[in-house]
């Protein structure tokens, strides 16, 4: 009897060799089955477009012809934000880490991880919704150092109170009870952060804050 995967999968890798070899490996992994490999974020649209089943993860790569990781991320946290994204390069360019992780990935590894490695925060990112590694979180501290701060965005004192507590653990409708606001109120506070600030998810949002000492560790 041939076991039940748990979680479905998609690789996006224009390195035809290392993406076989990929899925290989996470075919191998119980609880993971791929179900197709794109070679850039526009054959990745067209196979989200064709296919019924979408996956639950996405690996990605960054350095891709025709659509990039940093341009398929972007994409796909608009169109697609329940997909999880992992970002597998062998860039570890500081400001590149930033611009996926800013962009809503996940998580962010170099191609050389440890099978072990990879099927561990795999399997993190599907329990908790991400997985940040020594490097990535290294990566957040130091573009946090004095030096690092960017251009500060004039924001409404409700739009304020909203981001610093967005900076703690708080759910969003914790935060719409604390701020005696609807949730739909608060989606909108959210969305209009995003905008200002050009950040796609909550942890842009965090940075931003630390950056500009709107809130302390």
């Amino acid at each position: 009897m041939t076991n039940q995967k748990t979680y479905t999968l998609a690789i996006v890798d224009d390195h035809l060799l290392f993406g076989s070899s990929l899925e290989k490996l996470i075919n191998s992994f119980p609880e993971f089955e791929v179900l197709y490999k794109a070679r850039n974020g526009v054959e990745l649209q067209k196979e989200l477009s064709a296919n019924e089943n979408i996956p639950d993860l996405i690996l990605l790569d960054i350095n891709m012809p025709v659509m990039n990781g940093i341009e398929t991320v972007t994409w796909l946290t608009e169109h697609y934000p329940k997909i999880k994204v992992l970002a597998l390069s062998v860039e570890d360019n500081e400001q590149t880490i930033l611009k996926m992780i800013r962009g809503g990935a996940k998580g962010y590894f170099l191609k050389d991880i440890h099978p072990d490695d990879l099927k561990m925060a795999l399997l993190e990112v599907m329990a908790k919704g991400y997985f940040y590694s020594e490097m990535v979180t290294a990566t957040m501290v130091n573009a946090l150092q004095p030096g690092a701060k960017e251009p500060l965005v004039k924001l409404k004192e409700k739009e304020l109170t909203f981001l610093q507590l967005a900076c703690s653990e708080m759910t969003y409708k914790e935060i719409a009870d604390i701020m005696n606001l609807s949730p739909k109120t608060i989606d909108g506070y959210r969305q209009e952060l995003f905008n200002k600030l050009r950040i796609r998810n909550r942890v842009g949002l965090v940075i931003y804050a630390l950056k500009n000492h709107l809130i302390e560790l």
